[in-house]
């Protein structure tokens, strides 16, 4: 009994720790979405040059993307002209950190690993790309239409909309497994473990590599984790070890890239990221000062009167919780409505001969094409007109379905919102 009070304390102590700095990274992360235009990183990613290594790598940093989110728009990226060094560079960048994890990085680790943070994964992302570059040098460049791009619309509501709707969906699941694995660690790892043991320097950041690589945690989540290790005695450099390979390596990621990117760019794409992680984390234990890493107090609570009042704090917290239930309780009437659709599937495609569905994520003339191009594909459908601007498509055929359309659209990347209208021969649905 004593174990699961100490356990539930320790996680409220964590999450208030986190929750004012998170709120404020997933605001950023919803300006960065409207402010940036949708074909920015297309336009100057398309070179197999250092100038679009670097702006890959300086375009990824900020982006609160982690490994499961910078998959499908690194390979998107590649597929629509981007060059393999400058995906690889996005893809090594991105994950590792982002506007919300730095924010959170500065509130648990200190100031000097949030700024370390960004800074080594800017860093890692050029090496990876430089070398890919060098390594492929049978790679073509894929010159990239240009078309005018349908801009964001600079809204309140578009800002708030994917910063604590979107955002929250895309890594609370993560976020809370993250939280929950750091109060574990908290409750059951002895104070004196990593020292008991003499698990430091060089053995210890292999340690942690071999750990982490085929794991999968995202960059925030994995913060409060970090914060536990410090505490209970890990070296700040192997600490870095698994902030890198911990949110940019995992099972899915290297399928993927060694699939779609070739087996030679994904041994790239690991190995600049082993060494990164080694080098920097050797550095950091042997030539900058200790006292830059003294883990900020996560139980006592001290450093969060000083910095934030108490009521932002426990309004934060609160704040918080109820975005993860509400994206957790999201998750929950989806699949139940996708099961419904299941069941209904074979009776609501008897005689349908035209659909409109509500479908958001189409941003541009490009989102217009794939969608029309590939849900054209799919038999009994004769033609599809994608209305981005009123987020609508209008699939025309016979025996449609809109769950098999829904399907494709979500392995798209799009977001299936159900059907807005559907006409038969005889009646109107």
């Amino acid at each position: 009994m004593q174990f699961i009070r100490n356990y539930f304390e320790v996680l409220f102590s964590l999450t208030t720790e986190m929750a004012p700095y998170l709120l404020l990274g997933f605001l950023f992360a919803g300006i960065l979405k409207v402010v940036v235009p949708p074909d920015l990183m297309s336009r100057y990613l398309g070179k197999s040059s250092a100038s679009s290594v670097i702006n890959a790598s300086l375009l990824g940093v900020p982006l609160p993307l982690c490994s499961c989110g910078v998959l499908p728009a690194g390979i998107s990226l590649y597929k629509n002209g981007a060059s393999k060094g400058s995906s690889v560079s996005f893809l090594i960048s991105t994950p590792q950190t982002g506007v919300d994890s730095v924010l959170v990085t500065w509130s648990m680790l200190g100031l000097p690993f949030a700024l370390l943070r960004p800074i080594i994964a800017f860093l890692t992302g050029i090496m990876g790309g430089l070398l890919t570059n060098k390594m492929e040098k049978s790679v073509t460049e894929i010159p990239v239409e240009k078309k005018r791009q349908q801009k964001t619309k600079f809204s309140i509501k578009t800002i708030l909309h994917y910063a604590f709707v979107e955002m929250v969906a895309d890594i609370a699941k993560w976020l809370v497994i993250g939280l929950l694995i750091a109060a574990l660690i908290t409750v059951i790892v002895p104070d004196n473990f990593f020292t008991e043991f003499h698990l430091s320097g060089i053995s210890s950041m292999l340690l942690i590599l071999v750990v982490s690589i085929p794991l999968y945690i995202c960059a925030t989540a994995s913060v409060p984790i970090a914060a536990v290790l410090l505490l209970k005695g890990l070296s700040p450099g192997a600490l870095l070890v698994f902030l890198m390979a911990g949110p940019a390596t995992n099972a899915a990621t290297i399928t993927v890239i060694g699939k779609n990117l070739g087996k030679k760019t994904l041994m790239i794409y690991l190995s600049s990221l082993i060494v990164g992680a080694l080098f920097f984390g050797i550095i950091i234990d042997n030539l900058l000062p200790a006292s830059w890493f003294t883990p900020l107090s996560l139980m006592a609570g001290d450093h969060q009167h000083e910095i934030l009042p108490y009521w932002l704090i426990i309004s934060s917290t609160v704040l918080f919780v109820a975005l993860v239930l509400y994206s957790f309780m999201n998750v929950i009437i989806k699949k139940m409505k996708s099961r419904i659709n299941k069941s209904d599937s074979m009776f609501s495609s008897m005689g349908i001969a035209e659909l409109t569905l509500n479908v958001e994520g189409m941003t541009c003339v490009k989102c217009k094409a794939k969608v029309e191009n590939e849900i054209g594909k799919i038999p009994n459908i004769t033609s599809t007109i994608a209305d981005p601007e009123n987020n609508l498509l209008k699939v025309y055929g016979h025996e449609l379905s809109a769950f098999l359309i829904g399907q494709k659209i979500e392995e798209l990347g799009y977001s299936y919102k159900g059907i807005n209208k559907a006409v038969s021969s005889n009646y109107e649905v």
